[in-house]
Order: C-alpha cells, then sequence, then structure tokens
C-alpha cells in the first residue's frame, strides 16, 4: 500500500498542474479582455462613419433631386 508520503506527492503534484492550468486561463481572459476593448473601439468609430456617410448620401439624394 502507498505511503502518506507518495500520497502528498502525488497530491503535490496535481496541485502545480492545477495552478498551472489556472494561469492559462487567468492569462487567456486578460488578452479576451484587451481584444474586446479594442474590438469596441473600432465598432463605436464604424458606428460613426456609418452615420456619417448616411448624412452624406441623403445630402447627395437632396442635390440630385
Amino acid at each position: 500500500m502507498a505511503s502518506i508520503e507518495e500520497i502528498v506527492l502525488a497530491l503535490g503534484e496535481v496541485g502545480l498542474w492545477i495552478q498551472a492550468v489556472g494561469l492559462l486561463v487567468v492569462a487567456w481572459i486578460i488578452v479576451q479582455s484587451i481584444t474586446m476593448y479594442f474590438n469596441r473601439k473600432r465598432r463605436l468609430l464604424l458606428e460613426e462613419i456609418n452615420k456619417r456617410l448616411i448624412r452624406v448620401e441623403n445630402k447627395l439624394n437632396k442635390i440630385s433631386r
């Protein structure tokens, strides 16, 4: 039968793997947060450009009439 020391060492190794996976998950969440922030900025800029384009189209339509 396995001694208590072997069980404790095995649990320690499992704990280190869990810690490493946790660090990877935290890093992934940070990267995703940064990506979402920049995508939001781009989306807002595109919405503003779209509004300007609609205004210009309306003005061109009025002129062409």
